[in-house]
């Protein structure tokens, strides 16, 4: 059968949590029982509510009976109704007003910019200080409403919601601590400067897949925009210059920083890219989710200078110089090829013959022996091989093992090879 196109969020809560779909599990915080509601109400004789209550994608359109959510509900402290088919502003309230306990709200994916929030609505949402309102299409004028009412939020996600500018409210909202705004259109430094005028007391900003192409502000004004902002997320923005990268070192609590995909570091090496950020970032203790040791900090400090040791001087970024003071200049490092050798030169000794011969590593004792039969006419199966590593002290060493590799001796230019007929 269809679902009905519209229910309630009470109807669904008796529905998920009713005993014979929800047991009571034993425990503290695991669940509680609540005595049935007055004679005539439709509900069991109990349900079983954690205070965590998960509601998504259950075509929920209304709130249903007022005095069943506040006798249900007292004790609720997160409630997810994300994916659902809220559109009513009033009808949420009437949920969250009865929920006074209610510290997270998560109403993503409702078509809410369907209805205008007002102030007494928003009212009901006092106590909440998580709010996600990802792919609501909600409105600045509602998120503006919203912080004049919600005086302890603390942390905010307005994902997917097609941004391209953001207005500024009146007043600052003081208590935000988190933004989340990832997954919009905000191109331009003159949008997310508003976000510092915004949120003060911004602790961690969320920029990723948004389309931010420059950090266009003076040095001393990002200062006084951020000047608690300790994480920010930049993947996937539109950055491509290292002034850009630079520009961090303004925000003075800065100490997170997440720049994967941008256009900037795509010509570079994964080893450069993060040695190369880590040099530009001195007070930056963790990158793409890694934390930087202070011994990864000193080697991509030496790296930088080398990397920049021959760069005509008009191009060396100022760090550079910042580096020389506390390295000095450094040589370039000597290009070592660690590549396993791939042939050797040895000499064959055989019934006081002695043939010099080229060998390759990567073929067996048993492939060895094959080579060999030619040139000391023995058949393999009658051939008694010994290496003699020239710098060694204990003498020959028996080649026993057919199936064992060459390389595996470590046979150097100039060592020996013996060859003996096995004794009958």
């Amino acid at each position: 059968m269809d679902q009905p196109s519209g229910r309630s969020f009470m109807q669904v809560l008796c529905e998920k949590y009713s005993p014979e779909n929800f047991p009571y599990r034993r425990g503290p915080g695991m669940g509680v029982h609540v005595p049935a509601t007055p004679q005539g109400s439709p509900m069991k004789d109990r349900l079983n509510l954690p205070s965590v209550l998960v509601l998504n994608s259950c075509g929920i359109t209304c709130a249903g009976d007022e005095k069943e959510i506040a006798a249900f509900c007292a004790h609720v402290s997160e409630l997810d109704l994300s994916d659902n088919k809220l559109e009513d502003w009033h009808e949420v309230s009437k949920i969250v007003s009865n929920v006074p306990q209610l510290e997270f709200l998560n109403l993503s994916s409702n078509p809410l910019n369907l209805s205008v929030l007002e102030r007494t609505c928003a009212g009901s949402f006092s106590g909440v200080r998580k709010l996600v309102l990802n792919n609501s299409k909600a409105s600045w004028e509602t998120v503006h409403t919203i912080l004049q009412e919600l005086p302890d939020l603390e942390e905010l996600f307005l994902c997917l919601n097609d941004y391209e500018t953001v207005s500024c409210p009146s007043i600052c909202c003081h208590s935000l601590k988190l933004l989340h705004i990832t997954d919009n259109n905000l191109q331009d430094w003159t949008e997310i400067r508003k976000l510092g005028v915004m949120f003060p007391s911004l602790d961690t900003l969320v920029l990723a897949n948004n389309h931010l192409n420059a950090i266009e502000e003076p040095d001393d004004s990002l200062a006084r925009l951020f000047p608690n902002l300790r994480s920010i997320s930049l993947h996937k923005s539109g950055l491509q210059s290292w002034e850009d990268i630079d520009k961090l070192n303004s925000f003075p609590k800065l100490e997170e920083v997440r720049l994967l995909g941008i256009p900037l570091l795509q010509p570079y090496t994964t080893e450069e890219r993060r040695k190369l950020v880590i040099a530009r970032l001195p007070s930056v203790s963790k990158l793409n989710g890694s934390v930087v040791t202070d011994g990864e900090r000193e080697d991509s400090e030496r790296f930088f200078i080398r990397y920049y040791v021959d760069v005509p001087q008009e191009e060396v970024p100022f760090r550079y110089h910042e580096l020389i003071t506390k390295y000095g200049k450094l040589e370039p490092l000597a290009e070592v090829d660690l590549r396993p050798q791939s042939s050797a030169k040895v000499e064959v000794h055989f019934n006081d013959q002695v043939e010099e011969m080229s060998i390759r590593l990567d073929q067996t004792v048993a492939e060895l022996k094959k080579q060999l039969k030619t040139l000391v006419q023995l058949p393999t199966s009658n051939m008694l091989l010994y290496y003699l590593d020239h710098e060694a002290p204990f003498g020959p060493e028996e080649m026993k093992y057919s199936s064992r590799a060459l390389h595996s001796f470590g046979i150097r230019d100039g060592d020996k090879i013996y060859v003996e007929s096995k004794t009958k």
